[in-house]
């Protein structure tokens, strides 16, 4: 973000613009229950809000069940879309894009480059839209051909059809300057979680405190979850390794992790609110085998609830811990991973002075205050 935004420029920008209307579209909405951007929209969202702005954000009518008109100060417009695999985001991100045009916002902030094919629409009435483009999605192996080529030339446009793109990764910076001549603004992502001790949720799945090691992600190839469940076949622990999330429209796969698993492998499913963190401040350590993606979530998360993490070697996620973590190659999958895991495994207080520096690396680069702050920055500087 380079340097530090300090307060009193905001000031001045506040006295001379005023309040801002902002709505957020793209993502399925809040209260967040799926996935990294929802958890952005609501950890910014509400920030933004609690600063005295109007913030509208949109939801998915088959995936938010919630149906107060207002959620942690953010005004709620819950509009259909087609539950499909292809078509959910895009369709529901039109039809939020044609209501933004009558509701008087200031800054459209849109999420997923695969949603730049829309974010021209508030502009014919003035508004201004940013998009934040996430990592690189076309690599992902859920996709078929045509819709890599889709997301591919939605990346393209990302460059063009927005008032302005950003994104939350060096690397993903690094490379729209490198493919396309044009750099986006970076403002990486936040964490900021509340550490709880054992409790039920521990009892509900017969687990100790520092005696397993947890996953948190959806089940999707690209996350490769089996690369940690095909580990788990040769560590040498009673340890359990616990692997937290699920997925639509991966129901194969998720059957193959689940056949292969071992019986200290435990599948919970999705777990939010309190049993996430309650998982999550206990674990012994942290595994992020994700290969696809900018910054993600669940390893800074992890990493603020001051645990020790092992990640996918990309350069992503690389560039997320920097010197306060652990990395295999992702390529060589479960074998790489494996020696690894069993070294810290046998290694309390190495795993123990790594929580430490991640926690530590979380506070200083990763602050959702400070993530607010270039956000709202960026948005009084495009209007």
């Amino acid at each position: 973000m380079g340097k530090a935004i300090v307060p009193s420029e905001l000031v001045r920008l506040r006295r001379r613009r005023g309040l801002l209307r902002i709505a957020m579209l793209g993502t399925r909405g809040v209260p967040a229950s799926y996935s990294g951007f929802e958890t952005c929209v609501e950890e910014l969202g509400s920030r933004l809000a609690a600063r005295g702005h109007n913030v509208t954000v949109y939801n998915r009518a088959h995936h938010v069940t919630y149906r107060q008109p207002t959620y942690k100060g953010m005004r709620l417009v819950t509009l259909p879309t087609l539950p499909n695999k292809y078509l959910d985001t895009i369709v529901h991100s039109a039809l939020s894009s044609v209501h933004a045009l009558t509701q008087g916002y200031d800054v459209a902030i849109y999420f997923i480059a695969g949603n730049s094919l829309v974010t021209w629409i508030p502009r014919l009435v003035g508004q201004v839209t940013l998009l934040n483009v996430d990592g690189l999605d076309w690599k992902r192996q859920k996709w078929p051909t045509l819709a890599k080529k889709y997301i591919q030339f939605a990346e393209k446009m990302a460059t063009r059809l927005p008032s302005a793109f950003l994104t939350d990764s060096r690397v993903v910076q690094r490379y729209y300057r490198e493919r396309y001549g044009i750099e986006p603004s970076y403002i990486p992502y936040g964490a900021t979680v509340t550490p709880r001790p054992p409790g039920a949720w521990l009892e509900k799945y017969s687990l100790e405190a520092g005696r397993y090691v947890l996953f948190v992600g959806r089940l999707v190839p690209e996350n490769n979850a089996h690369h940690l469940v095909q580990a788990w076949q040769n560590i040498d622990s009673d340890m359990k390794c616990v692997i937290v999330g699920d997925a639509p429209y991966a129901e194969d796969y998720i059957a193959e992790l689940k056949a292969s698993a071992g019986e200290h492998v435990i599948f919970t499913g999705y777990i939010f609110g309190e049993g996430y963190a309650e998982l999550s401040s206990n674990a012994y350590l942290s595994v992020e085998t994700s290969g696809v993606g900018g910054t993600h979530p669940a390893l800074l998360e992890a990493m603020a609830f001051g645990n020790a993490v092992i990640v996918n070697g990309t350069e992503e996620n690389r560039e997320t811990i920097g010197p306060a973590g652990f990395a295999y190659d992702g390529e060589k999958g479960a074998a790489a991973l494996q020696p690894i895991l069993q070294h810290l495994l046998d290694s309390p207080d190495e795993v123990e002075q790594f929580a430490r520096l991640a926690l530590d690396r979380v506070h200083n680069l990763y602050n959702w205050e400070t993530v607010t702050d270039a956000y709202e920055v960026l948005c009084y500087q495009l209007l």
